[in-house]
């Protein structure tokens, strides 16, 4: 089990916006925010965690130089929760990469929705339920 992960971005602000958005209906918030005071070479540079209360799951990371793109899942409780991620992701500076619908080629009840972030990284949310 991932108890946490990383991704990187070169427009902060932006990022931020969109993950405190997009992550939202999937019960995430942001958890904690800082910056990396240890760096000698960028003691400024911000790191922001979101996840459930309590629980840092997903960090990003200020990087002056882009790096390649990543594909993430996060657990949606149900299909009108991925609705939603897709939404607010596209209204916060996401861009469609997959509309909320069945993915029958994953299995019966996969349900999932891809927004592409404002780094390029490719983010979705699933439900596995039946509807």
């Amino acid at each position: 089990m991932i108890d946490h992960l990383s991704s990187y971005t070169t427009d902060y602000d932006a990022s931020r916006a969109f993950y405190l958005a997009a992550l939202a209906p999937l019960g995430y918030g942001l958890q904690r925010e800082m910056q990396t005071e240890w760096d000698p070479d960028w003691p400024t540079r911000r790191c922001a965690a979101f996840g459930p209360d309590g629980k840092p799951v997903l960090w990003i990371i200020e990087v002056r130089q882009a790096v390649s793109p990543r594909h993430v899942a996060f657990h949606a409780p149900g299909r009108a929760a991925v609705d939603a991620f897709h939404a607010a992701a596209l209204a916060n500076g996401g861009s469609d990469h997959g509309a909320p619908g069945p993915r029958p080629i994953y299995h019966e009840h996969y349900y999932g929705a891809f927004a592409i972030d404002p780094d390029g990284n490719n983010v979705e949310a699933v439900c596995h339920a039946p509807a």
